[in-house]
């Protein structure tokens, strides 16, 4: 099999033979042309063999004429580096408290290290990529927010607008990978939750599908049982459960529910702890996590 398309989807699914190739093809003639927002996080990011997967699927999906977008943070590589310069680290509400100090270094690492580290690494599988952040270009418009109980958490941000141009000017040749940094009026940078940056992405360009790479299977309807993994939902029946839900998959829940509500097609919760765990969600009939999509 000489096509790296075909070989790479072969490996992905773990299928050697004709069939997962007649299983993907509807989904590639689906996808072709349109537009999908990956948010990348959690081991997918950090383990080496799944670092390359995933460069490598993304590189596949803009060689079949998908047009990609990642978006990503780095929440352990900026405690990683506060630490060794010996400054706090304090989470309020999930959320990472950032005062002056702690989103220089954020920008820093996620800007100057994390996003290169990317781009590099997507080239290096097959398609040029271009690192932005939410300073380039004004892509993002931002303004502080707080915690989810009002607490102070610093210069955090909330994206209140993104100039699609830009993405638009650079996906015509490019993967463009967006680090969750921006400034607000005032020209102060912010740090921003990579997940609610990657949702405003999706909804500003009407993205077909919204892709959470997280460290779980996906939203398991028994959370001590993983062989409850709800496959597929509306958005209806996610709200409805949405009081029930603790921990970090409610905001990760809401997330998908509030893009789908703005006009994205559907939002998945995928389990990027396995290889090739985006090809797996688009092109195959289980997938590889929770799709939400609109209520009927």
């Amino acid at each position: 099999m000489s096509d790296p398309v075909l070989s790479t989807l072969a490996e992905g699914t773990g299928v050697r033979d004709v069939s997962t190739l007649l299983e993907a093809l509807p989904y590639i003639r689906q996808f072709r042309e349109r537009t999908i927002v990956i948010k990348y996080g959690g081991a997918a990011m950090t383990d080496p063999e799944l670092r390359e997967d995933f460069a490598r699927d993304v590189a596949l999906l803009k060689y079949v004429g998908i047009n990609v977008v990642v978006v990503h943070g780095g929440g352990p590589a900026i405690t990683e580096f506060m630490e060794r310069l010996g400054l706090p680290v304090e989470f309020r509400g999930g959320l990472r408290v950032s005062d002056a100090a702690t989103v220089e270094v954020a920008k820093m690492v996620l800007v100057g290290k994390v996003n290169k580290d990317i781009v590099v690494r997507i080239g290096r599988h097959g398609h040029a990529a271009v690192g932005l952040s939410g300073d380039d270009g004004g892509l993002f418009q931002v303004e502080t927010t707080a915690g989810p109980n009002g607490e102070d958490v610093g210069f955090v941000g909330r994206v209140t607008r993104v100039d699609t141009g830009v993405i638009d000017h650079i996906a015509e040749d490019f993967v463009p990978v967006i680090a969750s940094v921006g400034s607000d009026d005032e020209g102060r940078s912010h740090n921003i939750n990579a997940d609610e940056a990657a949702a405003a992405v999706a909804r500003a360009l009407g993205a077909t599908r919204l892709i959470f790479l997280t460290d779980v299977a996906g939203w398991l309807r028994d959370a001590s049982d993983p062989d409850s993994l709800i496959v597929q939902a509306a958005t209806d029946e996610v709200e409805s459960a949405l009081d029930g839900i603790s921990g970090g998959m409610r905001p990760k829940l809401q997330a998908c529910v509030d893009a789908v509500h703005s006009g994205v097609g559907a939002a998945s919760i995928v389990d990027g702890r396995r290889p090739h765990s985006v090809l797996l969600e688009l092109f195959t009939d289980d997938g590889c996590g929770t799709q939400i999509r609109p209520a009927r």
